[in-house]
């Protein structure tokens, strides 16, 4: 990991922007997803860290959009938006999604890793944001961290090394 310049880290079920130089890192990814969306001809960047696909399984009155694949993803583009980004240069990066656990049914639920990713690459292909490079799924867990001016991830998996998309 880079550090000569500020990391902006972002936690479970949270989101953030991040203009460059700085970067922006989450860790922690098993199941949960980690989308960065972000816009390189205005060097901006958003990460979200979202733990599950839908926010109909919300069960509080207040809902925390960073937590649900199809609340995140709107919230961080309105949010880049908002913070100088133009939609017309956005793109995506995405890792996680892994099936940390396996289980012996033919259950839906349990693949939350794999609904998680299906999850974000559907809300990303509604709102027309091209996915520009993914590492998804397998077994170990991961901790990205985005360089909004080079549009690198850096991605560090547990028991198998760093590597950029």
């Amino acid at each position: 990991m880079l550090y000569d310049t500020n990391v902006i880290k972002v936690g479970i079920s949270d989101m953030n922007i991040v203009t460059a130089p700085d970067h922006i890192r989450t860790s922690g990814l098993g199941s949960c997803v980690g989308v960065v969306i972000y816009d390189l001809h205005n060097r901006i960047a958003g990460l979200a860290h979202i733990m599950l696909p839908d926010s109909s399984l919300a069960k509080l009155n207040e809902l925390n959009v960073a937590k649900y694949a199809d609340t995140a993803v709107k919230a961080l583009v309105e949010e880049l938006l908002r913070k100088g980004a133009r939609k017309a240069f956005l793109k995506a990066k995405l890792a996680g999604g892994a099936q940390m656990f396996q289980f012996h049914s033919s259950n839906d639920l349990m693949r939350i890793g794999p609904r998680n990713v299906e999850a974000v690459e559907a809300e990303l292909m509604k709102l027309h944001i091209p996915i520009q490079a993914k590492d998804v799924g397998g077994n170990n867990g991961r901790t990205i961290e985005f360089d909004p001016a080079s549009g690198m991830l850096q991605i560090r998996k547990v028991h198998q090394g760093t590597f950029e998309i």
